[in-house]
């Protein structure tokens, strides 16, 4: 597996196989930082795949900053890439930046998070609806009905957000749960979770279970619980399967998270670039229509999974997403 860090400037290239080859498809991939822990993840996978199907790769991180995103999908441009994997900070503000792209004949991949008003040449993801309503259900099958919840969502830059609280609001109300209150982390600064809890201490008192957009947030939220003695007290939920996520749910302060199979992710996702890349059509089971606001884009679908303390060997330790060890660090009868 090839390890890549991100570049701190435009034009600091990260590239695999050899360059003399000008025949080898080019890839640009431009992700919004590596700060959540499961972009290294997709990088590496990408990467390796990307390069086993005989394509050329370059590495981009834009730190969060718009801007910087920008002003790298612009280098892509002026490389002559034939294809740019954009995983957006902000969507609403780089879609000029893909027609400007596909007008110089690139294609344009938006990689997990959807470019709205933009008519990318593919938008790959899972199914974030349905993410949301593992997260609900969990809270449902552990018994949570007509009860209380408080919901610490993302980033609403990013255009998964909505389609996550989507699906979780359709449990929650079909279960007579009563959603509190709603607040949303702009970046997805994990920060500013630990800092609703701090300062909403009568409605989290009040909330049987909190719903938290992803586990870096979830993380903050059991930190807050803790020092505030309910840490386990309170059902809390994520997304990512990150391995601080995973040990939580062990020990039990975190009940759910949702497993994304990030390998089949990245994979599809560097197959399907290539694929463009030599005008092939994308085809398959998994594939639809997704409405991006100006015109459908076709959309690869890949399907999570729910996991908790019962099949948390199964999904995770099994597959190799995470060690036995290190999973059940802090529960010694378990390693």
């Amino acid at each position: 597996m090839l390890t890549l860090t991100g570049c701190s400037k435009v034009g600091t290239e990260e590239k695999t196989g050899d360059s003399t080859e000008s025949d080898k498809v080019q890839i640009g991939i431009c992700f919004d930082s590596f700060v959540i822990e499961r972009w290294q993840r997709d990088r590496d996978v990408f990467v390796s795949t990307a390069k086993e199907l005989g394509a050329e790769v370059n590495v981009q991180n834009a730190y969060g900053d718009v801007e910087k995103q920008r002003n790298q999908i612009d280098y892509f441009i002026k490389k002559g890439m034939d294809v740019i994997v954009i995983i957006s900070i902000d969507g609403e503000a780089i879609k000029d930046m893909v027609k400007k792209a596909q007008d110089a004949g690139i294609k344009v991949v938006a990689y997990d998070r959807p470019i709205p008003n933009a008519g990318a040449d593919l938008y790959i993801s899972f199914d974030n609806e349905k993410v949301g309503e593992m997260m609900g259900q969990a809270m449902v099958d552990n018994g949570l009905r007509n009860g209380k919840v408080v919901m610490i969502c993302g980033s609403l830059t990013d255009h998964n957000v909505p389609m996550v609280e989507a699906g979780f609001r359709k449990i929650m109300a079909a279960n007579g749960n009563q959603i509190l209150d709603v607040t949303y982390c702009d970046g997805w600064r994990a920060e500013l979770a630990g800092d609703y809890i701090y300062n909403n201490v009568d409605k989290v008192t009040e909330a049987d279970a909190i719903m938290c957009g992803n586990d870096d947030l979830a993380s903050r939220v059991v930190y807050a619980l803790a020092e505030k003695r309910m840490a386990g007290k309170k059902i809390v939920v994520g997304q990512d399967a990150d391995l601080e996520a995973c040990q939580r749910i062990v020990e039990g302060t975190q009940l759910m998270t949702v497993y994304k199979p990030i390998e089949k992710l990245a994979q599809k996702a560097a197959t399907a670039a290539v694929d463009l890349a030599l005008g092939k059509e994308i085809e398959g089971e998994d594939i639809s229509d997704y409405d991006d606001g100006s015109q459908m884009v076709p959309y690869l679908k890949i399907q999570p999974i729910s996991v908790t303390a019962r099949n948390m060997d199964d999904v995770i330790i099994n597959s190799g997403f995470h060690l036995k060890e290190d999973v059940y660090l802090n529960v010694p009868s378990k390693k």
